[in-house]
């Protein structure tokens, strides 16, 4: 399901000319979420999200691959962005960022500081003078943090 997702929203957004940033999928037993966040050049207006939503939802609806009752959120990725990509991570570096893991790494799941290095394989970040090597595929969440 997860691929067939991916290529749904990924088409759809990019079909109507503006950049998928990334997605978040909730899958919960009696209903899910699905938040999509987009851009283009100029910015995101209220009437884009409207439109991306229109359009995703008719798509989703005659696909039916969620399962069961979903909500359909589309926003900018705003100021405070979640990141999704390690080239996202990439034009970060040194900006400050919390990290939430999907499992503990040194007894922890919540990490808050600045962004040190990024690569396909690991994110490394700077808290309180300790820098932690976390594994991309730990993350569960990522969002940048206005200073």
């Amino acid at each position: 399901m997860q691929t067939a997702l991916n290529n749904l929203v990924k088409n759809t957004v990019e079909g109507l000319d503006f950049i998928l940033w990334g997605y978040e999928y909730r899958p919960h037993s009696e209903s899910a979420l699905l938040r999509v966040f987009i851009e283009k050049e100029g910015g995101i207006s209220v009437d884009d999200c409207a439109t991306v939503s229109r359009q995703l939802g008719a798509v989703l609806d005659v696909e039916n691959i969620i399962p069961v009752a979903y909500i359909l959120e589309i926003s900018s990725p705003g100021m405070d962005r979640v990141l999704f990509t390690a080239d996202q991570y990439q034009d970060y570096i040194g900006d400050s960022l919390k990290i939430r893991t999907r499992t503990p790494i040194e007894d922890r799941r919540n990490f808050k500081g600045s962004l040190v290095s990024a690569n396909e394989d690991f994110v490394t970040i700077k808290v309180d003078n300790t820098e932690f090597e976390i594994p991309f595929e730990s993350i569960d969440r990522a969002r940048l943090v206005l200073d």
